[in-house]
Parts: C-alpha cells; structure tokens; sequence
C-alpha cells in the first residue's frame, strides 16, 4: 500500500475526524502501520492471533472496548461511526468484533490511534521517528513482542514527512 496515499486518505482524516489529529498521532499510526504489516498484511503470519493493518490482537482490541471506550461515551460514538454503526455499547460485550479490523482501514486507524491514546506518556514529537519509535515499542508492541525499535525506524515511511 501507498503510504502517501494511506496518509493522505485514510489516517489523516480519521484522526481528525476522531479530534485526535496531531502530526505525532498521524507518524506513530503510520509507522504502527508500516512496521506490523508493511501496510500489506492483513492476518498475522503463522498462528498468530493478529489482525489487520495495524496486527493488533483480538483480546487488545476487546479490552480497549471494555476497560476504555465504555467509559469514554464520545470517542466510542465516533470509532463506531467509522463502521457505520449506531452507538450502542453493552457493557459486558465490545460492540464490534476484532474481525472488523481486516476489511474497515478507517475502524483499524481508529482502534491504533485509541490503544496509544490509552498511554499516559505523552507522544513524541513529530519527526523525531526513534523517539516515536521506542513508543511504539513500550506502548504497542511491548518488551513480549518480537519487534525492535530498529524495525520502526528501517520500516517508517519517511516520504510522509514533510
């Protein structure tokens, strides 16, 4: 996939759609993209439980809806927005299955862009991709998985950068 174009009509506009566009979010989500999937991937390889762009694991993207978005009305309206679905939230379920995060690029942006928002660290600046990429490292794919800050920096995009 085009990263300039994956910048330009997906993940921009849903970030600030969402109002949680800054052009930090905007490289993080990006390089989350590009390092977990080459922005190609869409079901993790091997028997891995990851899915979509962004290779996050069906249990992440259930507790993000039960112990985050339940609690924060407003953004849950909105990431359900991105598939079309009418704002309902049982609080014992996630309203939406993991499965969405295969075919619906703007739903996969959107739960990224949730998970880190769940971080109280604050992001790194924009253009600074090792700093952002240790966050993705402590944040997103954490000291169990198999990726190294050194995989976001070779894999990060750079001709988004302006």
């Amino acid at each position: 996939m085009d990263a300039k174009q994956l910048t330009e009509f997906v993940v921009r506009p849903e970030l600030k759609r969402l109002g949680l566009w800054s052009e930090a979010a905007e490289q993080l989500v990006i390089g989350t993209i590009f390092t977990e999937s080459r922005g190609k991937y869409l079901k993790q390889h091997g028997n891995g439980p990851a899915l979509g762009i962004i290779q996050m694991e069906p249990a992440t993207h259930d507790d993000i809806w039960l112990n985050f978005l339940k609690y924060k009305l407003r953004l849950a309206a909105k990431v359900l927005d991105s598939i079309g679905n009418d704002f309902f939230l049982d609080r014992a379920n996630p309203p939406v299955d993991a499965t969405e995060l295969i075919a619906n690029l703007r739903y996969a942006v959107a739960m990224c862009r949730v998970h880190y928002l769940r971080v109280p660290e604050a992001l790194p600046p924009a253009g600074d991709i090792p700093a952002l990429a240790r966050y993705w490292k402590k944040h997103y794919n954490t000291h169990l998985g198999a990726g190294a800050v050194s995989d976001f920096v070779d894999k990060f995009p750079k001709g988004i950068i302006h």
